[in-house]
């Protein structure tokens, strides 16, 4: 049998937002405004999952861990993002595949910003961008090409770029040879064009008003900037409808392996990207595969996306490394039953390192891990004396200087590095004060208890912690010890070593090197671009 093709969409923090979850969430969800064609012909022509989690909801650790196939802890440096070195004797499936006769190749982001860059999928070497790589920035330069060219026009220009992109990567392929893309858009990954949901998409800001978790303020500001996110994802959808479109104008679409997901959750928004609640952890994930995955299949099992690695690898008929924690989905994909298929498939277990953010002395991290059942998620914070998202001295700092909205949107001031920047962190602080919104902003970067648990029957916006109701003692017992047990068992540091090896250099930088540059952002709109 000829080995197929394997196609990966992998978007930069893009959750759980495609229109596919909206007849399982209901006319009041955010999925009920956008319209996603593609990632749902996917979802209709193989399977759509329901319960999709990555790793860590930390861009390096959740791509080292999906690359690998192991927990983000298993992959040495690998394990953090600032500082992040990758180790190359870690096996990556796309370099066993390429040993085993495969053309491997990917265009925009795989593992960087760790060291060295995209190294676990070769390097520079691997690399098609020949048309560049101006998708990434996608409303910035829709919305300044706009006037010359009109909006659809030129987001044909950036569509004709995903195209160019892929044709080069094609035009390299041995002939006969099976390939294996990787596709890591990071347009929805912060920043991104404000007001551009409306503009380029139709979705009108208030829309959703109603429609937002409860630990958000339910204001215009944010509703806008969750719209022009939501935007985003409608260009991510556009874009692999391009591949599709490519893929099935070669004659290559039926033996290729498509899967389609993110890495974590929505950015610049609190309880979302670095943190272990749905939000921050829950992805979009479907599979094409004709022929081996029969379609129209919705799928409840849980999936940690590190089980891609084997599944990949499976799917091409190679053996795996020794050393792989992970576990293929080979037999799920290819089940004819909907719902629960493999009844071990129950649970997945999350967690984090450092970011960007570190307590000030040690330049150390905020350790987490989580376990997420259907009806559960517990949660333990391993030093709840450190604060989540980073030290909020920095916001006192900010009072004499009086920074703008716009600015804090920029990150000129830099505070609470874990959140990133944008208008709701902007709102966030700039209104911290206000007796309504100090419940909320204290919910986004206060410190955490050791436990959390969370019953998602009830509390679906992990709002009330039970960790120390006696009612559900029990609860929180058996999941802190299935937790704990899948820790020790796959030698996670953080139970299985004392001092836990990130706590010291080099996984926690000395304090010399703590001081860090205000990030800035690598493309602006023209009315801000001189305050740099």
């Amino acid at each position: 049998m000829k080995p197929p093709n394997i196609l990966f969409a992998f978007a930069d923090d893009w959750g759980r937002y495609a229109s596919a979850y909206r007849r399982y969430e209901g006319d009041n969800s955010l999925n009920a405004l956008i319209d996603t064609p593609t990632f749902d012909r996917i979802a209709r022509e193989g399977a759509l999952f329901l319960n999709g989690f990555v790793p860590a909801p930390s861009c390096t650790p959740c791509r080292s861990s999906i690359l690998s196939g192991r927990y983000f802890w298993q992959t040495g440096m690998g394990a953090i993002l600032q500082g992040a070195v990758w180790d190359e004797t870690i096996p990556t499936y796309p370099l066993i595949l390429e040993e085993a006769g495969y053309h491997i190749g990917y265009t925009y982001k795989v593992w960087s910003p760790g060291r060295n860059v995209n190294a676990p999928y070769g390097g520079d070497r691997t690399q098609y961008e020949r048309e560049g790589k101006l998708f990434n920035y996608f409303s910035h330069v829709v919305t300044e090409t706009a006037p010359e060219v009109g909006v659809e026009g030129a987001k044909q220009m950036l569509l004709d770029e995903v195209r160019g992109n892929f044709d080069s990567f094609l035009e390299a392929r041995p002939e006969g040879a099976p390939f294996c893309y990787w596709w890591g858009t990071t347009n929805t990954h912060r920043t991104w064009e404000r007001g551009s949901g409306k503009a380029l998409w139709g979705i009108e800001p208030d829309d959703l008003e109603g429609r937002l978790p409860e630990f958000l303020p339910d204001v215009h500001e944010v509703r806008e900037d969750v719209g022009d996110y939501l935007g985003e994802c409608m260009a991510v959808d556009a874009g692999l409808e391009v591949l599709v479109e490519r893929l099935e104008a070669i004659g290559e679409l039926d033996n290729t392996l498509i899967v389609v997901s993110g890495d974590h959750g929505i950015p610049g928004f609190p309880r979302a990207k670095c943190n272990l609640y749905d939000i921050g952890c829950e992805v979009a994930l479907a599979a094409r595969w004709p022929g081996r995955i029969p379609p129209g299949r919705v799928v409840e099992d849980f999936v940690n996306l590190m089980d891609l690695a084997p599944t990949f690898l499976e799917a091409a008929g190679v053996d795996g490394p020794d050393g792989v924690t992970a576990t293929s989905l080979i037999p799920v994909l290819e089940s004819d039953r909907s719902g629960q298929v493999d009844p071990e498939r129950t649970a997945v277990v999350t967690g984090r390192e450092r970011h960007v953010a570190a307590a000030r002395e040690g330049n150390l991290p905020y350790p987490m891990r989580a376990i997420r059942t259907r009806d559960f998620l517990y949660i333990r914070n391993f030093e709840p004396d450190r604060w989540p998202l980073g030290d909020p001295g920095g916001l006192d700092d900010l009072e004499a200087e009086a920074p703008s909205h716009e600015d804090l949107c920029w990150d000129t001031h830099v505070v609470l590095k874990d959140l990133d920047a944008g208008p709701t962190k902007a709102w966030l602080v700039l209104n911290r004060a206000r007796e309504d919104v100090k419940p909320l902003f204290e919910v986004a970067i206060g410190k955490r208890p050791l436990e959390e648990l969370y019953d998602l029957r009830i509390d679906p916006d992990h709002m009330n912690n039970v960790a120390d109701d006696p009612g559900y003692a029990d609860m929180r017992k058996e999941l802190a010890g299935r937790l704990e047990a899948v820790l020790r068992d796959n030698d996670d540091p953080r139970v299985n070593e004392s001092p836990c090896r990130f706590e010291l250099p080099p996984f926690a930088a000395p304090p010399e090197r703590q001081g860090q540059e205000p990030h800035i952002p690598p493309w602006r709109p023209a009315s801000t671009r001189e305050k740099t």
